[in-house]
């Protein structure tokens, strides 16, 4: 094997190895991101040491392959009519010789799926699931001091194996990891905390590796830190460690009058962790915590910190539109974010574990989270291929491997996050228990001794699963949780409750998710007055919140969804889900601008507008537009949390004062349409507290910036976000101008997001519509350098900025 040169092993290992705190929670580790190179196909030489990938394309992860494909009607409208396929990626690093002696590893944030790693031609085997973080020990096939080479093998040739978008690939991070033989496990510092008064203690649990053939004594030391820097407590321990076992050290750190995470202070405190062997460091570990309580009771719902709330949740898919499921963590900044800003305060991770930068900005902005497993356990599920429960579907799926691998994959899923202070339950699926889908029972045929009145789905199919399998896998399932976590609730969200109150799978359960089912949350509050009972996936009608709010048992709620998401399409032309209070762009819709109006702590009021005789309902789909022929019909709803509300058209009032409406959420005034600006005011006791303007634009004239950083560190991903205005600076709701994105400097352009559901076209390159006058770019600069992005369209004034790279 040729030796590296001097200068390019020290640069590889630079960039490696810097010492740090990889998610893996051990050793030194280093992202080893950039510098893959990938390509579509199989051959299994490309595992070899020796194989020529110079003609490969050349990558940094994470990285979506998926998303990068043209959109094709002939593919799974489940996915988002985007393909799969068998992809390879490779990497060459170099390990200095004075490493040898010490352990490496390469940890995977995710990648989907079924894929397996091979290092310097060696298999070092695989993991099924596409969710699941892992982590591998290179070590006996290392090359010190040599060219290492590194291959990944990922198989999603089944690309029709999920209900909505996976994506394909290596799409989260990657790490490389340098440890002593004695260090601490993957995962292996947890920490969970008690409040009791004013006094805290910090329940400490650390596992330490002994990979030498001697027993070891070991001192372990956890100190606690405040966000200021200030030591909060220590603690130490000493353990004994048998050759090649794993130990464990526990200890209690108390704090008097620790400063609580809650939703509206996310106070966090930095567990660091050192392991000493002979009084010198062998390992060390930080750990971000705090200290919060959670309080959960069948009739009074849920508590946080003893304050008794609602739970005002979304769910979430992992992809970002033309990011795929390539999302980094200043995206999750800004979508959740603005989630946050509507009043959401819950997040359901549906139906999978996300990437831990996810958790991290949970963790940092305030946000509650149910960490989600899995979407189907044993037996398939139906995966529509022509359109949402449309045509014939198909059955690939994650079932195969479920038997083999769940207890593993919840159980790693657990140790990964428990350490976050945002997650407050854990659920084992979601609903697979769907009657008929696969599971059935003689209950779905109704009739009065079951008291399950109307048949469903075809009612009861003895050949289909038993559906009393489901209290069996839930009972393991929980069984596996509370290994490794006993300080949150288990849960899961049921889709079939009248069918599983037939089983004992919500037995199994610490607390109950009911998936579209308000209608039984009365009579099974009294039937199992002991069930905490709560919605797990909901409609966006107002009745739906009604039931949270008016029954004081019920804890909360999870929108489907908070963001529109890739797959789970309509018939072609559909990019995926179009139900989100949130565009793929970022933008608020008008539904989430409805739901804002019912979750905003902070005096809030909006107008939508459409013609009067084409839709006579109060609609939660009312566009902020100002454009209609001189004298038409047009209803104008607003929505607000005021108690009342006035209408202005030009600083005259066209609309009289209208309480706020209980039964429908909206107020409302038909008027003929004149051009100008139309305000809706909000009003408490008379007094003015809030207003929202819409005005008429003209053509469209220009394009402007409207959001942008000025500065940025290598490597964060910018986004830029575009508005078509007329000559007089309104917004053009009505544009949908091409844009064509140019960039000068070292960056790249990751694509260009719309929010278009019905736009086939290219995201990923450099020219793209409007959609309702807005555009969104995203841009990763690859060094410290100014960068300028210029916008420009046909007719229209172009526009540019210049962002300082440091």
């Amino acid at each position: 094997m040729m030796r590296l040169k001097k200068h390019f092993l020290f640069a590889l290992w630079c960039l490696a190895a810097v010492p740090g705190f990889a998610q893996a929670g051990f050793g030194e580790a280093g992202n080893i991101n950039g510098q893959w190179k990938f390509t579509l196909g199989d051959n299994m030489k490309y595992r070899e040491a020796d194989h020529d990938d110079s003609s490969w394309e050349t990558v940094t992860l994470p990285h979506d392959w998926s998303v990068r494909q043209p959109l094709s009607p002939s593919l799974a409208s489940c996915t988002g009519y985007l393909p799969g396929g068998i992809g390879w990626y490779r990497k060459t690093i170099g390990i200095p010789a004075d490493r040898e002696g010490k352990k490496q590893y390469l940890y995977f944030e995710g990648v989907y799926n079924r894929s397996e790693v091979f290092v310097n031609g060696q298999s070092l085997g695989k993991r099924p699931n596409g969710y699941i973080s892992f982590g591998l020990d290179i070590t006996p096939y290392v090359r010190f001091g040599e060219d290492n080479h590194i291959a990944v093998r990922v198989d999603h040739s089944e690309d029709a194996d999920s209900r909505w978008y996976t994506g394909s690939g290596i799409y989260r991070n990657v790490w490389l990891v340098s440890a002593n033989p004695v260090h601490i496990g993957q995962w292996g510092v947890y920490a969970y905390p008690e409040v009791k008064g004013r006094r805290g203690q910090l329940h400490t649990e650390t596992s330490v590796v002994n990979e030498t053939g001697e027993t070891v004594t070991l001192k372990v030391v956890n100190e606690l830190f405040s966000a200021s820097g200030n030591s909060a407590g220590k603690q130490d321990s000493s353990i004994k460690v048998a050759a090649g076992s794993t130990g464990k050290a526990s200890g209690i750190i108390k704090v008097n009058n620790p400063e609580l995470w809650s939703l509206d202070t996310p106070n966090l405190y930095t567990l660091k962790t050192t392991v000493y062997r002979d009084g010198k460091v062998t390992d060390r570990s930080e750990v971000t915590t705090g200290f919060r309580t959670f309080t959960f009771d069948a009739d009074k719902g849920f508590a946080l910190n003893g304050e008794w709330m609602k739970m005002k949740g979304v769910c979430l898919h992992h992809d970002a539109g033309v990011l795929g499921a390539a999302v980094p963590k200043e995206v999750w900044a800004s979508r959740l974010s603005t989630l946050k800003s509507m009043g959401v305060n819950a997040i359901r991770t549906s139906h999978n574990p996300q990437s831990p930068e996810f958790y991290q900005v949970c963790d940092e902005i305030g946000l509650l989270v149910l960490n989600e497993a899995y979407d189907e356990w044993k037996h398939p599920k139906r995966k529509w291929k022509e359109g949402w429960n449309v045509g014939t579907p198909g059955f690939q799926g994650s079932y195969d491997y479920f038997e083999e691998w769940a207890e593993k994959d919840l159980e790693d899923m657990v140790r990964r996050d428990r350490n976050h202070m945002s997650v407050f339950a854990w659920s084992i699926g979601n609903e697979v228990d769907y009657p008929n889908d696969p599971y059935s029972h003689p209950v779905l045929d109704g009739g009065k001794d079951t008291g399950f009145q109307q048949p469903a789905f075809g009612g009861y199919k003895p050949d289909a699963p038993d559906a009393m399998e489901l209290g069996v896998i839930a009972e393991k399932l929980v069984a596996a949780v509370k290994r490794h976590d006993t300080s949150r609730p288990v849960t899961a969200g049921l889709a079939g409750v009248a069918m599983s109150n037939q089983t004992a799978y919500p037995g199994a359960l610490d607390i109950v998710g009911y998936n579209y089912t308000e209608s039984k949350y009365a009579e099974d509050h009294e039937k199992y007055p002991d069930r905490v009972i709560y919605g797990s996936e909901n409609g966006q009608g107002l009745d739906a919140w009604k039931a949270v709010v008016e029954n004081e048992y019920i804890f909360g709620q999870f929108l489907w969804t908070g963001f529109d998401y890739l797959g789970e399409s309509g018939r072609w032309p559909s990019r995926g889900f179009y139900t989100g209070l949130v565009d793929l762009s970022g933008n608020i819709k008008p539904r989430g601008q409805f739901r804002r109006s019912l979750w905003s702590d902070e005096p809030f009021i909006y107008a939508g507008t459409y013609v009067k005789g084409k839709r006579d309902r109060l609609s939660i789909d009312a566009w902020p537009l100002w454009n209609y022929k001189e004298g038409e019909q047009v209803r104008v709803v607003s929505y607000t949390n005021t108690e009342a509300a006035r209408l202005e058209l030009n600083g005259k009032v066209v609309g009289e004062v209208r309480p706020y409406d209980n039964k429908t959420g909206i107020i409302h005034w038909d008027i003929p349409f004149a051009p100008g600006r139309l305000e809706v005011v909000g009003l408490e006791q008379g007094k003015e507290t809030c207003r929202y303007a819409v005005e008429s634009s003209s053509r469209p004239y220009a394009l402007e910036i409207v959001e942008s950083p000025e500065m940025m560190e290598k490597g964060e991903v910018a986004q830029v976000r575009i508005q078509v205005v007329d000559e007089n600076g309104i917004p053009v709701m009505l544009s949908d101008e091409e844009i064509t994105c140019t960039i000068e400097g070292p960056a790249t352009l990751l694509g260009l997001e719309a929010g278009n559901n019905s736009d086939m076209t290219d995201y990923t390159d450099n020219v793209q519509r409007a959609f309702h006058g807005k555009l969104l770019a995203y841009i990763r600069p690859e060094k410290k350098a100014d960068i300028t992005v210029t916008f420009s369209s046909p007719w229209l004034a172009p526009v540019s900025r210049t962002v300082t790279v440091q």
